[in-house]
């Protein structure tokens, strides 16, 4: 066996991983491929035509370098992983993005690149500046701003602004969210190629956009500089700032740009003006220098000139594309009006129908509750026709009741009239029977006085009687008379007695006159006295109840009219009190 036998073969392709803004891909390359090859696969796959922006960067040590296209892949300082990672990114940046980039591809990378510099502060942005971008951001992801659908909280997961920009201020995301989102609502209606170009726009008035930064010394004293190679030309900075170059060289300035090893030298157009030199330590980066000043320079004469017919295909397949997807917009933008439009009429009417649904279930609602009211109504008409009824029942029997106790009272009135005409004939009868007690009194004390005056007169008639009959009767019996016998005088002396006694007997029968008068003066006293008892108290009595027929008459009138009166008292009349008065001086007899 032979000694070439034993070496091991070698491979023919190898792996290769290419990195862009928005994607990852694997190919796999021969190891005769240059670097153009590579380059051109990737421009393939993605579908970029505007091929002289871009180029594959790698990292090696601690600096990165350009893939070379004229050179084989494997021959170049490339990593010796597997796969060989390459980053596809823009080495180039136009003057004007809106003229220079064509395709809608070659924007989409650009801008998905510069917010990514500008996110990692790469590339400085003032607050508002970043603000206003980051609405532009959103309006290419999003589209258009919908309320209903773009909810708050809607932007918590993307990152919109600087790092430096969010610590400068002290507001929280949802304040950020809030700016930001009221600066998207102004972009409806702005498609995702127009608001990214927007974005651009804005970006390349930036003074940090698309210029690459080295560091450099003046001399060989060792003065730190930077310089600052983009579009517009060379530039030299101070080290604490990148914004503001002390010095710049624009490409028509320049007439030459000589690189001997670590010396760079610019050699300005005008000749009076003095030949700038500087100095870089590093081989790689001094190499790095000197292919973007080449690669910028070329673009810039090429701006100046007239287009290749490749990019006037390209800018017109790029306008008619332009055309036909604003016109297609445009399109569906109608299409969406109408649709919205459709939708917000199929919303009225849906709404509508809804007010009207309520509107109905209100009047069926309000009808039932007008039925239910006028059955109620109904049902309080027939009740209050009954109570009508009722009440005019009622009224007639109040005023059968009324002219009632009006007979009723005219009654008590006549009877009240006839009583009163009783009363005063029983006062007269009074009067009359008190003038004849009085006058029977005085009879009666003028019989006593008689009958003491006879009862003095017979006293002394008999006492002189006696007197004569004692000292006469001897005398007489003794010469006028036989003597008698014992029964003659004893019979003269019964007539005598007898006479006397006729005479007492008289006196007594007058005596017991008088008092059976006086007995039957005091029974009639009596029974009239029980006769103005009873007149006083049937008096009252009508009294009385002539009081309760009018109240009853009063309530009667007060029922039919629908309230009560209190009785009302009726004081007695001056005649009464003089009756009570006379009965009591009747009693008192």
């Amino acid at each position: 066996m032979s000694i070439l036998g034993l070496k091991k073969k070698q491979p023919k392709t190898f792996k290769v991983k290419v990195i862009t803004m928005d994607a990852e891909m694997e190919f796999s390359c021969e190891v005769k491929w240059k670097g153009k090859d590579l380059f051109d696969l990737v421009c393939r796959t993605v579908g970029l035509r505007e091929t002289w922006f871009f180029g594959l960067r790698y990292t090696i040590k601690d600096t990165y370098a350009w893939l070379k296209q004229e050179k084989r892949v494997l021959d170049q300082e490339v990593p010796k992983d597997s796969p060989i990672t390459f980053h596809f990114l823009a080495k180039f940046f136009p003057e004007k993005v809106e003229e220079e980039l064509v395709q809608e591809i070659t924007q989409h990378l650009f801008f998905l690149q510069v917010k990514k510099q500008i996110l990692d502060e790469e590339i400085f942005c003032s607050p508002e500046a970043s603000v206003l971008l980051a609405s532009y951001a959103v309006q290419a992801k999003y589209g258009d701003y919908d309320p209903n659908f773009h909810k708050p909280g809607f932007l918590a997961q993307d990152e919109l602004l600087p790092k430096r920009v969010l610590m400068q201020y002290q507001m929280t995301a949802d304040m950020w969210e809030e700016k930001i989102t009221a600066w998207y609502a102004e972009h409806r209606g702005i498609a995702r190629d127009e608001a990214e170009m927007e974005y651009l726009k804005i970006a390349q008035d930036l003074e940090m956009y698309g210029v690459s930064y080295f560091a450099i010394t003046q001399n060989k004293r060792d003065t730190d500089l930077l310089l600052g190679v983009d579009a517009q030309g060379l530039h030299i900075y101070s080290p604490n700032s990148k914004l503001n170059p002390n010095k710049s060289f624009p490409w028509s300035g320049i007439r030459n740009i000589s690189y001997s090893e670590k010396e760079f030298t610019i050699k300005p157009l005008d000749k009076k003006k003095d030949v700038f030199k500087f100095y870089s330590s590093q081989l790689r980066v001094n190499k790095l220098i000197l292919q973007l000043c080449i690669g910028n320079h070329d673009l810039f004469m090429r701006r100046r000139k007239v287009d290749s017919i490749e990019v006037q295909q390209m800018k017109a397949q790029a306008k008619e594309e332009k055309a036909r997807k604003k016109m297609e917009r445009q399109i569906l933008a109608r299409e969406k009006q109408m649709r919205e439009e459709a939708e917000r009429a199929k919303e009225e009417m849906e709404r509508r129908l809804f007010q009207l649904q309520d509107e109905a279930r209100l009047a069926n609602e309000a009808l039932l509750r007008s039925e239910e009211t006028a059955d109620l109504l109904a049902e309080k008409a027939q009740i209050a026709e009954e109570e009508a009824k009722l009440l005019a029942h009622k009224a007639a029997e109040a005023e059968q009741d009324r002219q009632r106790l009006e007979v009723t009272a005219m009654k008590t009135k006549e009877e009240k009239r006839l009583m009163e005409q009783k009363m005063r004939e029983a006062e007269q009868l009074a009067v009359k029977l008190v003038e004849q007690s009085e006058r029977r009194l005085k009879e009666a004390d003028h019989l006593k006085q008689d009958l003491t005056e006879a009862k003095d007169a017979e006293r002394r008639a008999k006492q002189k009687l006696l007197e004569i009959t004692k000292t006469t009767y001897p005398l007489i019996a003794a010469y006028s008379a036989p003597p008698a016998p014992p029964e003659a005088a004893d019979f003269a002396f019964e007539s005598t007695s007898t006479r006397v006694d006729f005479k007492d007997s008289d006196m007594k029968r007058l005596s017991m006159e008088i008092e059976r008068e006086r007995l039957e003066y005091m029974e009639k006293s009596k029974h009239l006295q029980d006769q103005l008892k009873e007149l006083k108290s049937e008096i009252e009595s009508l009294k009385l109840e002539e009081q309760q027929q009018q109240a009853g008459v009063y309530s009667l009138h007060n029922e039919a009219r629908g309230y009560v009166q209190e009785p009302v008292y009726i004081p007695h009349s001056n005649r009464n009190s003089a009756y009570m008065s006379q009965m009591g001086f009747f009693e008192e007899v």
